[in-house]
């Protein structure tokens, strides 16, 4: 096999996997390998938001289009994971929204042994990665970034549907709120995205080739950096307990690519305890059952699985304002065709989840425990089945579920699936806040800003969400019910006996490893988890960088006492 050396190996050119990958190269002159199985991302599907729809519902070159093990709380239905192939990762096919999760979410990681991970920890991190067009240009906002590489903006052409929902949602007695990330979460309001001049930004673009579409090496120029697409990691290679490179897949061959300092692994909640456990690193009684050599007995790799799980209703009204099905929607589908590729704005600019919010499914909470995705479609079953005619929808989710599950291998091949259980709806406090979630979104759908536009249900027109048959609802929900792609947890930070990585970010019981993803999240914060992969993967940098630095100062300093 072919052997070359690089200072760094990071696996996986996801959300957290550019951002460190690019921040790296741009604060020295160490080699980067950026390794990723998928493939470019400068495409048009990437590029213009609507065409996620394109690329979500099936498994295909740019999404690996997971499924569950059959799902007791989901009436044994697997559930589908789509997750994002090639460069950019899940940021190249999500809905873009921009949301970070509740202070509080962070403190609580902090006060569960998790130091450095504090709200006031994180948000520097958030506000360097960020260029809000609010405040662009600018650094002294202080809570965004108007100067990073990651633009988010308002929505360039929101759906008058989107407006309505909020002023509904209003009508039903929910706080209007124009920033989710502002001092309050609570309330209804447009969604801010990950675009820029209405087109996608994806990691990739934010931090390694600026979006530049004649950027084939695809680092921005930076010779230092080697981003190497259509390679497949097969496992990391180990030295006693010190991690020294990967063997990769590519073209057919395989090949060792070689870490002077570090193998950091940014494959994501699914791919990184499945490369861990594959490379020997895990639970050593299910690595036995593979045939896998133990580097170390490492339990909780893979499990703390943790997702969003959602149920949506539905509502088929006659306009062609809304995505839908029809004679009537070709024409206007041409029409908006023209008007994006003139002048990049129009229906096709839109991320369908435009507005939406945060609620409490009762009021002597706290904090919101509830989301809101109000989509202008009748986005069924992630878009797999269609149905005929216009209209909307909104999804409703469980913002921190109690229900755990747990990611392992089907094969020792990277190559193949792992083998995903999300346990969803395992603890029935999930299935009770779910169903006040319906009610809720009935109650919106009811007001008089929606109902004036008339129509009717699919599938949950017939339930009775006053409570007299709160049964059948469950059912419904049983029936219905999947992710909104928010998977975290399989490769958890702290320092008890099942962490898997330190507060460093490093891997517990060996050397030169590390993970950087959404996989190292010790519970799920209360949004969308795009902006918090970011982040991670800022910080990582710096963890990287200087904390080497920062503790031989101390040790200089404790010595020179």
């Amino acid at each position: 096999m072919d052997t070359t050396s690089f200072d760094y190996l990071v696996v996986g050119a996801g959300s957290a996997g550019c951002a460190l990958a690019g921040r790296l190269a741009d604060s020295g002159r160490d080699t980067i390998a950026l390794i990723e199985a998928g493939g470019h991302d400068h495409h048009a599907l990437v590029r213009m938001p609507a065409a996620a729809a394109a690329i979500l519902p099936r498994a295909g070159a740019r999404n690996y289009g997971f499924e569950t093990v059959p799902q007791a709380g989901l009436d044994g239905r697997r559930g589908y994971q789509p997750r994002g192939r090639g460069l950019g990762g899940s940021s190249s096919i999500n809905a873009m929204v921009y949301t970070r999760g509740r202070p509080t979410d962070y403190d609580d990681w902090a006060s569960a042994g998790c130091d450095g991970w504090a709200w006031d920890d994180v948000l520097p991190y958030f506000r360097r990665a960020e260029c809000n067009e609010r405040v662009a240009g600018h650094d002294d906002d202080p809570i965004h970034g108007g100067t990073g590489p990651l633009h988010v903006s308002d929505l360039r052409t929101p759906n008058p549907f989107g407006a309505h929902f909020i002023e509904a949602a209003e009508q039903a007695g929910h706080l209007r709120n124009d920033d989710f990330n502002g001092v309050e979460q609570e309330g209804v309001g447009w969604y801010q995205v990950t675009q820029h001049d209405g087109e996608r930004w994806n990691a990739a673009r934010a931090y390694l080739h600026g979006g530049n579409v004649a950027d084939r090496a695809h680092n921005g120029g930076r010779s230092h950096l080697h981003v190497l697409t259509d390679t497949q990691v097969r496992r990391i290679l180990f030295e006693g307990r010190r991690a020294v490179g990967v063997v990769v897949l590519q073209d057919g061959r395989e090949h060792v690519l070689r870490a002077r300092r570090e193998v950091i692994v940014a494959a994501g909640t699914f791919g990184s305890p499945q490369l861990l456990m594959a490379s020997g690193v895990g639970p050593a009684a299910h690595l036995r059952e593979h045939g896998i050599a133990l580097v170390h007995d490492l339990p909780g790799v893979g499990a703390n699985l943790q997702d969003h799980v959602d149920i949506a209703m539905h509502k088929r009204v006659a306009t062609t304002d809304l995505f839908g099905v029809s004679f009537r929607a070709i024409g206007r589908m041409m029409g908006e065709m023209r008007r994006y590729r003139q002048e990049r704005s129009g229906m096709l600019t839109s991320n369908f989840a435009e507005a939406g919010g945060f609620v409490r499914s009762h009021p002597n909470l706290a904090e919101p425990d509830l989301q809101l995705h109000f989509v202008v479609g009748m986005a069924d079953d992630h878009m797999r089945h269609i149905n005929l005619g216009h209209g909307y929808s909104c999804h409703v989710c469980v913002l921190r579920p109690r229900s755990r599950g747990e990611v392992r291998l089907r094969a020792a091949d990277m190559r193949e699936a792992p083998r995903i259980d999300p346990h969803y709806l395992s603890d029935p406090a999930d299935l009770d806040d779910m169903l006040t979630g319906l009610k809720i979104v009935r109650e919106i759908f009811a007001q008089p800003r929606l109902a004036s536009f008339g129509g009717r249900e699919l599938y949950s027109g017939a339930l009775r969400l006053d409570g007299s048959d709160d049964d059948a609802a469950r059912a419904h929900i049983r029936a219905h019910a999947d992710t909104i792609y928010h998977p975290v947890g399989t490769c958890r930070m702290g320092m008890d006996a099942m962490a898997v990585v330190d507060p460093q970010l490093r891997v517990r019981g060996v050397e030169g490893l590390r993970v950087v993803d959404a996989s190292v999240m010790p519970t799920l914060v209360g949004g969308n988890t795009n902006a918090p992969a970011i982040m991670i993967g800022e910080r990582a940098h710096d963890l990287i960088r200087y904390a080497p630095r920062v503790m031989l100062r101390l040790r200089e300093v404790a010595e020179a006492d």
